[in-house]
């Protein structure tokens, strides 16, 4: 019996040795990917992860407008904790449980800008059709998630960034770079999502008359009313359309900050006044 013994422990042991190579060769390296968990994702390596959130962290604070490298740091500092609490939180509520459920998607091919031009002038849809036509931004300019690897995280990063243009026409901040630094501020208090917080650091960008506005006035009211309210990533916002605005104002325990854009203006119209007259002299 022994012979018979020895060849089965020779025959697992080689076998054992010729599994071997197949593990270390379908570990994830760059030059092996695991297959993607859903359509278009993109695995990365730990150091390929870190090295695009710096990069792009970097690349987004000298240009701002550069949506797609926002994009990526938002996805490539998400993960491991931040996304999974933004998940987390949306299971937590009855709402946005049905958010996860039902995968809604906020595109043009969904949401009809004709149908919104016809809601009355206080309601959530047409603030956000308002909204669009002034700042002049089409729904379909959001980026695809690509470098989350949980399928259903992935689709909460969809979501936030889908619902970011609707969060402009809830508070009425303008895209211009000093509304968008104020707007990330409050999302950083809300989601506490790393990107959020990281764009604020675009304020060094701003013209020390907005830098001292933003310090003074919209960092303070986006703190505040980030920590204060409710979940935004909980709104179903496809539901709100013919709401009133102000009541999910209320509802959302947020108060709208003072009109960015119309500051701009009389500011500007302002400068025109002193300069004419200093030019009549």
């Amino acid at each position: 019996m022994a012979p018979i013994h020895r060849a089965v422990r020779a025959r697992k042991a080689a076998q054992y040795v010729t599994r071997q190579p197949q593990r270390c060769a379908a570990a994830f390296s760059v030059l092996n990917r695991p297959p993607p968990s859903y359509e278009g994702h993109i695995p990365l390596t730990t150091i390929e992860r870190g090295a695009m959130a710096v990069s792009a962290a970097l690349g987004s604070l000298w240009n701002p407008y550069r949506g797609d490298l926002i994009s990526i740091t938002g996805e490539t500092t998400a993960t491991p904790y931040f996304i999974y609490r933004l998940r987390d939180a949306m299971l937590r509520d009855p709402t946005g449980r049905r958010i996860l459920r039902d995968r809604p998607r906020m595109t043009s091919k969904t949401i009809d800008v004709k149908y919104l031009r016809t809601l009355p002038a206080n309601t959530v849809g047409r603030a956000f059709f308002e909204w669009l036509e002034r700042e002049g931004v089409e729904q379909d300019s959001r980026e695809q998630v690509k470098y989350i690897d949980d399928e259903e995280c992935a689709y909460v990063m969809q979501r936030y960034r889908e619902s970011h243009d609707f969060f402009h026409a809830l508070t009425g901040l303008p895209i211009v770079q000093e509304g968008e630094v104020a707007l990330k501020a409050f999302e950083f208090a809300n989601t506490v999502l790393p990107m959020t917080g990281l764009a604020m650091g675009a304020a060094i960008n701003l013209k020390p008359a907005e830098r001292s506005r933003f310090w003074e006035t919209y960092l303070p009211w986006a703190l505040t009313n980030g920590l204060k309210s409710k979940e935004v990533i909980n709104v179903y916002w496809e539901e709100q359309l013919e709401r009133d605005v102000g009541e999910l104002r209320a509802e959302l325990n947020i108060e709208k900050p003072p009109d960015l854009r119309e500051t701009r203006r009389v500011l500007r119209e302002k400068r025109r006044a002193e300069k004419a007259a200093r030019q009549a002299q």
